[in-house]
């Protein structure tokens, strides 16, 4: 079944021909990028990483030497979504106001190139989750070649480890506004926040981790085998958080979780957006 998967994604490759990766560097589109390149040919492949302050500059660097890897012609652009019309905010909207900026920075790329299609990594999971960014591209016809070849997470890894790649376990990463609450305004400040005090707790030894933002409150979710690593170190955790800039530091007990700031989105909600975007 896997192989077959495996290649169906060849083949929906093959029929695009050129393509624009828009490249995070994480685990789907890493994968992606290193199955374009292998099916489609390095001249026919440019992956894309917008550098903004919505991603920590660790993530970049990976992104590039992760390229560099992979044999992959590479740009990195600059943009700014906390410029975007919208998007500080901070409704349930953010991410379609972020991907369709993405999207409008990669079309011009495609154009001037010659590619003929921009690809991202969107995967078979995320069709069950709250993910405003598929209506922009959707919009802009924007392709997700690995939900398209109805490739999950856990095969995606496991393809990864079979082609050496190095994000086959790297945690889930998504970017800094995500963690903070729907409806609070997104700063700059904030974004360094977050970023300061998962760069920390990383320094326990827990490698999944995000810290939800609730105003002054700090919400810290890590698996639950790392749970006893926070509270060992609770001491250190909550001083360095609070010169951070946090009031108040908490533990979530029902621990990591993708996407936990939508469950603020009733379930009604939910479901009718879902439905849009399927």
């Amino acid at each position: 079944m896997l192989e077959q998967k495996y290649q169906s994604l060849v083949a929906i490759l093959q029929d695009m021909k050129k393509v624009v990766v828009a490249f995070s560097g994480g685990v789907d589109s890493t994968f992606l990028l290193k199955v374009a390149v292998d099916t489609l040919g390095k001249e026919q492949v440019l992956a894309v990483t917008a550098d903004s302050e919505t991603y920590p500059t660790s993530e970049r660097i990976e992104a590039q030497s992760l390229a560099e890897r992979i044999g992959a012609n590479h740009q990195v652009i600059e943009t700014s979504e906390l410029a975007i019309p919208g998007y500080t905010e901070n409704d349930k909207n953010r991410c379609y106001f972020c991907k369709n900026s993405l999207f409008d920075h990669l079309v011009p790329i495609m154009k001037e190139r010659g590619f003929a299609n921009i690809v991202y990594g969107v995967i078979a999971d995320d069709m069950s989750e709250y993910r405003p960014g598929m209506r922009a591209a959707k919009e802009q016809g924007v392709r997700g070649p690995l939900q398209e070849a109805d490739l999950y997470k856990e095969e995606i890894r496991e393809l990864s480890k079979q082609m050496d790649l190095p994000t086959w376990d790297k945690p889930s990463f998504a970017c800094l506004s995500s963690r903070i609450a729907y409806g609070e305004t997104i700063t700059k400040e904030k974004l360094t926040k977050v970023e300061k005090s998962e760069a920390f707790l990383k320094t326990v030894g827990v490698r999944q981790v995000r810290v939800r933002t609730h105003e002054n409150i700090a919400r810290i979710e890590v698996e639950p085998q790392d749970m006893d690593k926070i509270v060992k170190n609770y001491t250190r955790i909550t001083e360095k958080l609070q010169e951070y800039g946090y009031q108040f530091v908490t533990m979530d007990l029902a621990g990591y979780k993708s996407g936990s700031m939508n469950k603020e989105l009733s379930h009604k909600k939910q479901e009718a957006i879902l439905t849009v975007y399927n």
